[in-house]
């Protein structure tokens, strides 16, 4: 029975180890031309069967940004209460510290983020980089600083109305909200400008 099967099995082997050299030889020679592409549902069916879960970029972008705002307000307005006692004094602190955090740690993380290049401008303010864009960001610091003081007034202002009188509660500053209040502003001016670019875009194309 053993002798039977000798031949069997060297051919089997011989089989296993037999080269194909023309499937060598492409695989050596190819180049983005000859390669070929295959679909995504294709490429899907031979990565892992687990899916990984996704968060949308905005979705990402504005729990960022809510994390840094809500830091300016933890670092700067609590952790400088003490010494600025005057809020003027404050509100122009914050300004500063909100356009320094926009252009070297907001908008750095974005591009270093970006899946696309220039992928993270439509969700900056200031797309400039260099000197020239940290003293744009700076000064939309400020912008930020009064639409966001602007509001809370405008939100206290309510309150006491509502309430008809004095004793009504009013909004403090805290990290939480100041951070979506900066965020929300942050997204309505990075709104409008987005919105004002394609109409000139438009308007170049139409002339």
């Amino acid at each position: 029975m053993s002798k039977k099967k000798q031949p069997a099995a060297a051919k089997k082997d011989a089989s296993y180890y037999n080269l194909h050299t023309e499937a060598v030889e492409d695989l050596v020679t190819a180049t983005k031309e000859n390669t070929p592409r295959y679909s995504e549902e294709e490429l899907t069916k031979y990565r892992s069967g687990r899916k990984k879960w996704k968060f949308p970029q905005g979705l990402k972008v504005v729990l960022i940004k809510f994390w840094f705002y809500g830091a300016v307000c933890f670092f700067g307005f609590m952790g400088l209460g003490m010494y600025l006692a005057d809020g003027l004094d404050m509100l122009f602190v914050g300004a500063v510290l909100l356009g320094m955090v926009t252009d070297l740690l907001i908008n750095h993380f974005l591009r270093f983020t970006e899946q696309l290049p220039g992928g993270s401008k439509k969700w900056m303010m200031v797309t400039r980089r260099g000197a020239a864009g940290f003293f744009m960001n700076l000064l939309y610091g400020f912008v930020l600083m009064f639409l966001v003081y602007t509001l809370y007034v405008g939100i206290n202002a309510a309150l006491l109305q509502l309430a008809g009188g004095e004793g009504a509660p009013t909004l403090g500053v805290e990290p939480i909200l100041f951070g979506l209040f900066t965020t929300g502003m942050d997204s309505l001016c990075v709104g409008c400008r987005n919105l004002l670019q394609r109409i000139v875009d438009d308007a170049r194309k139409k002339a």
